[in-house]
């Protein structure tokens, strides 16, 4: 799409006959994603379900899960200036490298603490990786081509995570197999990146999320994406085990988990669609209340049929796992449109933080309960999320139609776990310094709590 000058403002999809020169330059990064998200999804859920079976107490499971995001958030501010050092390929080789031997290590120390040590350094690593791998996409793409280069990457996303956690049944969990199988596939991730022949992109200075700001611009984006990440953080770390105390097998464990992501894709686009055309924050509560009466519906009935509650996990997905990016569109709805990156990965960086807290909360009342907790813990965070937001509407009115951001744009975004330059700025080099908004930044707390634009 364009302007009334002309300028391209939005991603287009090009024309069908141009697809393969649009992946071309990016085809062995997209195969180097796929292998290595496979290799971490199979230990995202091998590991819960291992530490299980070892007797590691709820609390430790909610720690290994906090280390993870813990060290995700630090990659967040490392890995720019890792980038900017050396380049592109030789970080990524580097992060594989460490992350394929961090995989390995969790079979040879089965120790709690030692696995939160190694989970950090995961976490760290892949931060990384995919401040490269975005970064990069970004850098070979234009404004006409970028929309469909990051829905194919998202695609990609889904696919090999959930295809990783479905080999959690090819091999006993209490054998080295399926670690050594995990760090394999990370491994061999390296080899398409190493061997390219197209060149990686230049490094450019990136723009920095400002979270006072953020929260100037959109206490809802903010608070919806700290509800996720305490929310999703918790189910991340400790759904396999949740699964697992309720009889499940490894391959059942592996379709639970898998059909709460596949319900999160599959609600994302019709959701996002929704609220593109009515106040976000209405189709935000609409999301959020699907989730708690999942929750409630998994944590306090019982089902002789474990299919049942696979489907509803799948529910589950498609109100727990949209309202991210839901969160995200409703902060772009009020910030420059120039700025949206920016904003996108300040709230990332908000959601972070809550998937650190989330699963020690999580795992705290869980130590301190007889029974699985997990989903009533996520069920109070969308209670509290629903309740705020409810309030906020009536505090600030709906932004204009003409002034809402494009969802499908904005998923786009919301995916990135990096700022990086939308439209080609960063290119010369200079630092921008950019406004988040309209309006100057308020100076006063009072300012900041009255300001509703």
């Amino acid at each position: 799409m364009a302007n009334d000058a002309g300028v391209a403002t939005g991603p287009e999809a090009p024309p069908k006959g141009l697809l393969a020169s649009v992946l071309a330059p990016v085809s062995a990064l997209l195969l180097s994603v796929s292998i290595l998200l496979m290799g971490s999804g199979l230990q995202g859920t091998l590991l819960p379900v291992r530490g299980n079976l070892e007797s590691f107490s709820p609390l430790s499971l909610g720690i290994l899960g906090t280390s993870f995001f813990l060290g995700f958030t630090i990659g967040c501010f490392h890995g720019p200036l890792l980038l900017r050092r050396s380049g592109h390929i030789r970080v990524f080789l580097a992060m594989t490298s460490v992350a394929s031997v961090t995989s390995l290590l969790h079979a040879v120390y089965v120790d709690p603490v030692a696995w939160w040590v190694f989970r950090v350094l995961t976490g760290y690593c892949f931060a990384i990786l995919y401040i490269v791998i975005e970064s990069w996409l970004n850098a070979q793409s234009n404004n006409q081509t970028r929309g469909t280069v990051f829905a194919i990457y998202t695609a990609i996303n889904l696919t090999v995570i959930t295809a990783g956690q479905m080999m959690l049944g090819l091999a006993d969990p209490n054998s080295f197999i399926l670690f050594a199988v995990s760090s394999i596939l990370v491994s061999l991730a390296a080899l398409p990146v190493a061997f390219t022949v197209h060149a990686s992109p230049v490094i450019t200075e990136l723009a920095r999320p400002r979270l006072r700001k953020l929260l100037a611009v959109s206490p809802v984006g903010v608070a919806g994406c700290f509800a996720v990440g305490l929310a999703n953080g918790a189910f991340w770390s400790l759904g396999p085990v949740f699964a697992q105390d309720e009889g499940f097998t490894l391959t059942e464990i592996a379709a639970f988990m898998s059909a709460v992501v596949l319900g999160g894709a599959v609600a994302q686009w019709p959701l996002g669609s929704i609220s593109d055309r009515m106040d976000r924050r209405i189709v935000i509560v609409a999301s959020a209340v699907i989730a708690l009466i999942a929750a409630l519906a998994i944590q306090l009935l019982s089902f002789d049929d474990k299919l049942i509650i696979v489907l509803i996990s799948v529910v589950f997905g498609a109100g727990a796992f949209p309202l991210n990016t839901l969160s995200v569109a409703h902060a772009n709805d009020f910030a420059d449109p120039s700025q949206c990156v920016e904003v996108s990965s300040g709230l990332l960086l908000v959601y972070g933080i809550g998937a650190t807290i989330g699963p020690l909360l999580a795992a705290v009342w869980q130590e301190t309960s007889s029974y699985q907790t997990l989903f009533f813990f996520t069920a109070i965070v969308h209670a509290i999320l629903i309740v705020y937001v409810i309030w906020r509407m009536s505090q600030r009115e709906a932004a204009p139609a003409e002034d809402r951001a494009v969802f499908s744009d904005i998923a786009i975004a919301a995916q990135t776990v990096m700022p990086f330059d939308p439209i080609g700025a960063g290119n010369t080099g200079e630092e921008v310094e950019p406004e988040l908004g309209p309006d100057r930044e308020p100076e006063t707390v009072g300012e900041l709590a009255n300001d509703e634009r």
